[in-house]
């Protein structure tokens, strides 16, 4: 007999999500959700923009918005810039408070999982829990079914000596340093005396040094003329950039029911997860199958639409990795936000045009044309 309706191991943000609207639309499915770490959520901050979301998804999920402002900078050699539109931030300490005080008794933290099945999750003391669907959200699966660049990044929130003066944020300012690849810093002012200052490189793999980082952020905050003051927080990871890959090969290597990061859905070139992870919720919710093969139905049928959709996003990706040398790659980005709002706006929510996509790839490219030539058509897996 099982001990619940469903099981959700990995308590990161798509499962959280997932978690949060089955306990607002079906209230009697009894829920579990099992962390290895010794809280949910771990140590993040999730952003995106107002046009990423439909109308009912934003009306639901705005509970858990900490930060929101009303538009946001790009700062370039060559190029700054203003846009104006909603941007929003939630944050795992918000997000877990939110997710304690309506499951609360339905999750384990600190518990290592063995092993995952349809019916039931091992764990490593020993002890089997079963359920009618098990859904897997430990996060990104490395494969060699996927060729990745990398989006990695330190990130510290910092109480400041004085007000910093930003209105909005800067999404980035990639007038610092390119270092080893893509280099920009992303600014959020969250009080007027209080930051988060990220430093961010695209490249090519995950060996961006943690001090480094910390070293690059303190460059940075004086520069500004920034007093930092008391670190508050500080946060690290490394996001996958997807290049290229096999879908099919991918998920056969997932046999059960995934989220998040696991199912890949994630904005290949941003590497933004919140708006998949909020869209998924919606669609489990509505479920009246919730068995795991049904599940599993749905979450690869929703991830192989979005990889389909995103085909564009991965040529783009390629021409950025491969197609000049990596201390180059900002001028790619500086022409693209010399583009069209509307244009970019799209681009961010996944919703690019046959007229954006020709646009974006018109003109006098900020990369030579054969290397862009090759890099699109040389396969990268076998």
């Amino acid at each position: 007999m099982a001990d619940y309706d469903l099981i959700l191991v990995g308590a990161g943000l798509a499962n959280t999500l997932i978690a949060l609207r089955l306990n607002a639309q079906q209230p009697q499915l009894s829920l579990l959700l099992i962390e290895a770490e010794a809280q949910p959520l771990g140590n993040h901050t999730w952003s995106f923009h107002g046009d990423d979301l439909t109308e009912s998804q934003f009306a639901w999920l705005a509970p858990y918005i900490c930060y929101r402002w009303s538009g946001y900078d790009v700062r370039f050699p060559m190029l700054r810039r203003t846009l104006s539109g909603g941007y929003y931030t939630l944050t795992s300490e918000q997000l877990a408070t939110e997710l304690t005080d309506r499951l609360g008794g339905q999750i384990m933290t600190g518990t290592a999982v063995r092993t995952l099945s349809e019916h039931s999750v091992k764990l490593e003391d020993g002890r089997e829990i079963f359920a009618h669907a098990v859904i897997d959200g430990r996060g990104f699966r490395p494969d060699k079914s996927m060729a990745i660049g990398v989006q990695a990044f330190v990130g510290q929130v910092w109480q400041l000596a004085a007000p910093h003066g930003l209105t909005r944020p800067i999404l980035m300012d990639a007038t610092v340093d390119q270092q080893q690849g893509y280099r920009f810093v992303y600014t959020l002012p969250l009080t007027e005396d209080q930051l988060l200052i990220e430093d961010t490189h695209y490249i090519d793999h995950a060996d961006l040094s943690l001090d480094r980082g910390r070293i690059n952020i303190s460059e940075y905050a004086k520069d500004q003329g920034w007093q930092l003051m008391t670190l508050l927080r500080e946060e690290c990871g490394n996001l996958p950039i997807t290049l290229a890959g096999k879908f099919s090969r991918f998920w056969a290597g997932q046999p059960l029911a995934a989220s998040g990061l696991r199912a890949n859905l994630y904005h290949a070139t941003t590497g933004y997860s919140l708006p998949h992870a909020v869209a998924l919720a919606d669609e489990i919710a509505k479920m009246s199958c919730m068995t795991s093969p049904c599940l599993r139905s749905l979450t690869y049928q929703f991830s192989r639409q979005s990889w389909r959709k995103q085909h564009f996003f991965r040529l783009l990706n390629r021409m950025l990795f491969l197609a000049g040398p990596a201390t180059q790659r900002w001028e790619v980005m500086q022409r693209f936000y010399r583009l069209k709002a509307p244009l970019i706006t799209r681009f961010y929510a996944g919703q690019l045009t046959l007229w954006d996509k020709l646009r974006l790839v018109s003109g006098k490219p900020p990369v030579p044309v054969i290397a862009a030539i090759k890099a699109i058509i040389t396969p990268l897996i076998k």
